[in-house]
């Protein structure tokens, strides 16, 4: 039990520092590791749960609530918190310091991912191909969007950025972090992680509670009904996101790294260390979706 526990901290570490960098998913994470249908299982459970003790069916409710896997949860959460809370700081430096190769390392890494994921769908279809494709070119051109940073943003904002990030982040491909740096929130609700404002934080905990309860059941009865469909989505959202990660964008800093809106040519210095980079990342990848695989009920 004990080990079990650690491993779940590790994987929310994992998902709580793929939360932070735009472009990245914890959800990419989860299945990469192969925990996601689980992930998205117990979130629905829980929030059924809820949902029935706020109605005051109390015998109903804590029977359901009886079903969750609490010790997989709370571990889980409270890896994904302690990344979060602990590598906000960093990976803005990261950021800022060694853009090329920290976007190359999570371009590997979701790169590899995609290619893996495609054996999650039972039979490739035309209509399949047509909705990954689809869903990459809408991503990719969502990708090149970028608002301006939000000062002093109010109350139902924030909330409002949790709820939509949190959904973001149970998605493969579309991460909070890329969805806040759309709304142009990005920088207000990291530094609010970062120097501990806990009223903001508060109100954002308050929206991804409520946008996970909501569409963690939505998402729970899509992969029962239309898995294959589903998979094929996020493959595309995987797949158009690697345009917020490459590795040379040019803004109007004419800067390398995140955060700008146009695809530019590799810069010559650059390039075998992004490469290098890239290609340790993805066989990184490819060896945890083993781990994964392996681990997996048979």
């Amino acid at each position: 039990m004990a080990w079990r526990v650690v491993a779940n901290v590790a994987r929310g570490l994992a998902m709580g520092a793929a939360d932070v960098v735009p472009g990245v998913s914890g959800g990419t994470i989860a299945l990469l590791l192969g925990i996601y249908d689980r992930l998205v299982h117990q979130l629905a459970l829980g929030s059924a749960a809820a949902g029935q003790l706020l109605r005051g069916r109390l015998r109903l409710g804590f029977a359901t609530a009886r079903r969750v896997e609490w010790t997989f949860l709370v571990s889980l959460t409270a890896g994904i918190v302690t990344a979060v809370v602990g590598l906000v700081e960093l990976v803005r430096l990261g950021i800022e310091r060694q853009p090329v190769a920290l976007s190359a390392a999570f371009f590997g890494l979701v790169a590899m991912t995609v290619v893996m994921t495609r054996r999650e769908v039972r039979q490739w279809r035309r209509g399949l191909v047509l909705i990954a494709a689809a869903v990459a070119v809408v991503v990719l051109v969502l990708g090149g969007v970028r608002a301006g940073s939000v000062a002093d943003p109010a109350g139902a904002v924030i909330i409002g950025a949790g709820a939509l990030g949190v959904c973001a982040m149970i998605l493969p491909g579309i991460s909070g972090a890329f969805i806040l740096l759309l709304a142009g929130l990005y920088d207000p609700i990291t530094e609010a992680v970062a120097a501990r404002d806990v009223a903001t934080v508060a109100l954002f905990m308050l929206g991804a509670a409520i946008g996970l309860g909501l569409f963690s059941r939505l998402l729970q009865r899509l992969l029962e009904r239309r898995r294959d469909v589903v998979v094929a989505a996020m493959m595309g959202l995987m797949a158009g996101s690697l345009r917020v990660l490459w590795p040379w964008p040019v803004g109007d800093l004419d800067a390398e790294g995140f955060g700008n809106s146009a695809l530019g040519a590799p810069v010559a210095g650059d390039v075998a260390v992004a490469v290098v980079v890239a290609a340790v990342a993805a066989a990184v990848a490819w060896a945890l979706h083993r781990l994964g695989a392996q681990q997996q009920p048979r």
